[in-house]
């Protein structure tokens, strides 16, 4: 049995997942927006940034996010700022599709990720990433342009948002151009935590 297609962010307060700029993409802006996810212990263990970190509700969100993963789909633009903030060891630990125009061969990283480039669409980037997945879920990793497409196209079964304590003013607003009147959402999750609230739902057809 397929598993589901989801996308999880963090979103700040005003809307926006996302510095404008690429220069400013691993900023301080940016970092103050995750800034709930790095003292997690999963997330210290995964990028190698040492022993010990926090144990809670964040943690465990953060380790079943990535345990239920068995793909992940990217836009170019991510892709961009991820290889080269990104350790030699990419953070991902599985098959992931990058979308774009660019003709490339597959980029093989330790640990697990390697880097495929599908430049013949989102659904063939996603039908790949299915097949890749097996029985586990693909995540539609980002940035918010790729996402919006996903969504856009009826092709997102599920999504979750971390709800951060912080305001941008501008940036890539996660829903900016949505389809609303072909979107509906059923609530599954509105947990608060000290750090965020995470928002899930499940995406319906209207």
């Amino acid at each position: 049995m397929a598993g589901k297609v989801f996308f999880s962010v963090s979103m700040s307060l005003d809307g926006f997942i996302a510095p404008e700029s690429l220069e400013d993409l691993m900023g301080q802006q940016w970092m103050e927006l995750q800034q709930w996810m790095f003292p997690q212990r999963f997330i210290r263990e995964n990028l190698k940034l040492g022993e010990g970190g926090e144990e809670g509700r964040d943690n465990d969100i953060v380790r079943e996010t990535f345990e239920r993963t068995g793909a992940s789909v990217m836009g170019k633009r991510m892709f961009d700022a991820g290889e080269q903030a990104w350790p030699e060891e990419a953070p991902f630990h599985t098959p992931v599709f990058v979308v774009t125009h660019e003709k490339r061969a597959p980029w093989e990283r330790p640990g697990g990720t390697t880097f495929h480039f599908v430049n013949d669409g989102i659904e063939s980037a996603l039908d790949q990433a299915r097949e890749a997945a097996g029985d586990r879920d693909v995540r539609i990793a980002g940035g918010g342009a790729t996402i919006l497409e996903y969504v856009n196209a009826g092709l997102v079964d599920e999504f979750s948002i971390a709800l951060s304590p912080v305001l941008f003013g501008s940036g890539i607003r996660l829903f900016e151009g949505v389809d609303a009147g072909r979107v509906a959402l059923e609530p599954v999750r509105a947990e608060p935590t000290q750090r965020v609230t995470h928002l899930t739902y499940t995406v319906q057809e209207r």
